[in-house]
This record gives structure tokens, sequence and C-alpha cells, in this order.
């Protein structure tokens, strides 16, 4: 795929080479925009509540709104790999300390591994609805197999992704919107009334690449060119996505698709060559699984700096494999509450504290602790929970109720969880800058 020299180190000792350009890094993330998981969780932005449907165009616009709100943070996210050279746990030791960087490391350890186990679970599901005949465990071990074998060469499945899986990921999504738009039932009713639930989806369904933005982006030839193939190539990818799921759940039928959510795959199968069009779609699924194994191959050797990342990731491959054998994937809205919930105010942190502060940012193994910056990230965190209105689990919810009610909070209709996350854990990132006396700095370019 590429020569020795051209790819990703095998520890975090060697020197990344910086080969990715704006069209490169556009590809990985156009493709990581189009996920299947995406073509059913449209469910989730036409109903985020369970009782309140969004009319069609409050959920296109939360698309487009959560997508651009969090497609930016994960831009801004990638640009310090680009300038460092280092991925994005690596990067923390900076923001907390390279001791405490090593608790959100478990968590985006822990994330990582949920994700890519759904990944195989939707990539077999997928397949199966093809070709029926071919048991669920067969396709998860295909997928499973290929999603390591491209961890390998990460460098050089990303510019596989750019030459050759784009064009047909496009005409596929166009082949598929033709018919769709013809097909599918007219899309009546509906209010706003779900607009921030909705918005909060999306942007966790964002910003859950946050955590590895950085992992590629340390590979890109500039920052720019970083910020602007993740904002551009999954904006208008993950907005097309959602929209082409909007339309296939109608199709499909909401009841259908609540009771079991791969029945949202039937309508593109059932289009003239829609076989044909949605195996591409499933093939190119594989690039979600290698990004999620590759980020936490990479996260783990924060860990274990001098450990191969072959052996890592081909440990990681089997134990994903394993997971999605047996996977429940019933709680899917509530995973991404979770992650924007953590990683939301983490990003914007990190963000204020990099850009604004950091004249430098020490990423060794010896990096001092920074306890203080557990504070804004606390306090975000605990913003999300107070702001949202997108359930997860019973308990957790009562817990967050009973906390508005203890200190006299009314969570307002148009509050939004990550934005109130965001703004929280930066204004007091900012204030925690300037009360211990850190000088403010012009951002580098």
């Amino acid at each position: 795929m590429a020569r020795v020299a051209d790819e990703v180190p095998l520890t975090l000792e060697g020197a990344p080479p910086k080969t990715l350009g704006v069209l490169d890094q556009g590809a990985l993330w156009a493709n990581l925009g189009v996920s299947l998981l995406g073509f059913s969780g449209a469910l989730f932005l036409l109903d985020p509540l369970g009782n309140a449907p969004l009319s069609l165009a409050a959920a296109l616009m939360a698309a487009l709104v959560g997508s651009l709100v969090g497609t930016a943070m994960v831009g801004l996210s990638a640009v310090p790999g680009t300038r460092t050279g280092q991925p994005a746990m690596v990067l923390l030791r900076g923001l907390f300390g390279a001791k405490i960087s090593y608790v959100p490391t478990v968590l985006n350890v822990v994330q990582m591994l949920g994700w890519g186990a759904f990944e195989l679970w939707v990539i077999a599901k997928a397949a199966t609805a093809i070709f029926g005949g071919i048991p669920y465990q067969v396709w998860v071990l295909v997928a499973g197999v290929l999603t390591t074998v491209l961890t390998i060469w990460p460098l050089g499945a990303i510019r596989l992704l750019r030459r050759y899986v784009t064009a047909g990921v496009i005409l596929s999504m166009i082949w598929f919107a033709w018919f769709f738009l013809n097909e599918a039932p007219t899309h009546g009713g509906g209010t706003w009334t779900a607009f921030p639930a909705a918005v909060d989806y999306v942007i966790a369904l964002s910003v859950s690449w946050v955590p590895m933005a950085a992992d590629f982006a340390r590979h890109s030839r500039s920052g720019r060119a970083a910020f602007t193939g993740v904002v551009g190539g999954y904006t208008l990818a993950q907005v097309a996505c959602l929209g082409l799921g909007v339309y296939a759940v109608a199709i499909a039928g909401s009841a259908a698709v609540t009771a079991d959510s791969t029945a949202v795959f039937a309508p593109f199968v059932a289009v003239p060559a829609g076989a044909l069009f949605f195996g591409i779609l499933v093939l190119r699924e594989s690039d979600q699984s290698f990004a999620n194994v590759y980020s936490t191959t990479v996260s783990l050797q924060n860990l274990m700096p001098r450990v191969d990342r072959r052996v890592l990731s081909g440990a990681i491959g089997l134990l994903i494999t394993a997971i999605a054998l047996v996977v429940d994937v019933t709680s899917y809205g509530a995973f991404l509450g979770v992650i924007g919930a953590v990683f939301v105010p983490m990003f914007a942190v990190l963000a204020v504290d990099y850009f604004l502060f950091a004249r430098s940012w020490d990423t060794s193994e010896s990096a001092p602790s920074r306890w203080n910056m557990l504070v804004p990230w606390a306090l975000g965190f605990a913003a999300y929970w107070l702001t949202t209105s997108t359930p997860t689990l019973p308990a957790w919810d009562a817990f967050w109720a009973g906390t508005r009610a203890a200190i006299g909070f009314a969570r307002q209709p148009w509050m939004n969880g990550a934005l109130g996350a965001a703004l929280v854990a930066a204004l007091v990132t900012l204030a925690v800058g300037l009360l211990t006396g850190r000088s403010w700095r012009a951002v580098r370019r």
C-alpha cells in the first residue's frame, strides 16, 4: 500500500510522516460521514424525545446545524495534532498532565471499542440484507479481518479511500436519492418542539470523532488542510446521509425501524441495482471500523508508548470481533449522549487553553499534572446533563432531574446540552487561565 517511510511509525518514538493533503483528509472524513448507522439513526433525528416527531424541515435543519457545529469542533481539535505531530490522547498530556491524561484515554478506549463493535455489527447486518443465505457470524469475521488488515497500513488505507472508494460512494448516494425522493411517502405533520434535542443528537454524532481527529491530522501537511477536510468532507456527507436516512425510514416505516433498526436497509436493497450500490456502502463501512481500531491503537500507545501498534491493532481487532458477536445495540442513542457529555466539554477546555494560553505544549511522559483543568471539564459535563433534553437511562435521567430541582434550575425548551457544555467549559477554562496568571498569546498559524 505504501512505502515504510510513508506509513505511521510503529511506536510513539517515531516521527509521523506529513503526507496527507486536503483531498486525502476530505475523502477520509466524507467517507466517515456516510455511515450505515446514520441511516437507522435518522429515526433518532426525526423523534429524539420519543414523543414529539419533528417536521421534515426541522429534521433537515437540525442535521445541518448539528453537523456544522459538531464538525467545527472536530476540525479545531484536529489542528493541534497537525502542529505537534501527536495523536489525540497524547495531546491531552499537555492539557491535563501525563498521568491524568490516562483517565480520558481509558474512557476513549472504552468508547472506541464500543464504536468498533457497533460498526462490525452494522456491516454484518447490512451484508445479510444483501446475501441472506450467509450467517451473520461469517460477515462479522470477514469484517473484523478486513478492519484489522487496514489498520496495519493506515495511511495507505486513507489514500485508497481517496483514489477508489469515494467516487463509488458518491455515485451510490445519488442513485439511492433519485429513487427515494420519488418513492418515499409525504412526510406530513411534525413540529419544531424537539429541535434542540435533535441538534444535540447530531452534534453528538459528529463530536464522537473529536477524540480521534488528531490521530489522522498529525499526518496532514497543514492545519488548514486538516480543518478544511474535516468540516467540508464530513458536514456534506453527514447531512446527505441523514437526509437519505429520513427518506429510508419513511419508506420502511418508523414502527418497523423502531422494532428493528436494520429494517432501514430493506429500501436500499429493493431499488433497481440496489444490492450492487448498497454493497459499495457496506464495503465502505469498513473505514468506520478501521478508524476506530486505529484510534484505539494510538490511544493505547499513550499508556504503552513503546509497544508496536501492529500488535495492539491485532488484539483490538480480535476483541471487537468477539464483542460484535454478542453486542446489544438497543442503547445506541444513550451511548451517543454519554459521548457528547464527556468529550464536548473536554474539547472546549482543550481549545481555549491551547489556542489562547499555551505558549508551549508538553506532550512528554513527564508532563506535570494540571489538576485545575479538571474543574472546567467536570462543570461542562454537569452543564450538559442539566441542559439536555435527550433521554438516556431512566435512573441517570432521574438523577439529573433531581439535581435540577435541588439547585432550583429550570431547563428551558431552547436549551441545548452540547452547546451548554461547551460554553460553560470554555468560560471556566478562560477564568482559570486568567486567575492562574497565564498570559494571552497570539494563535499560531
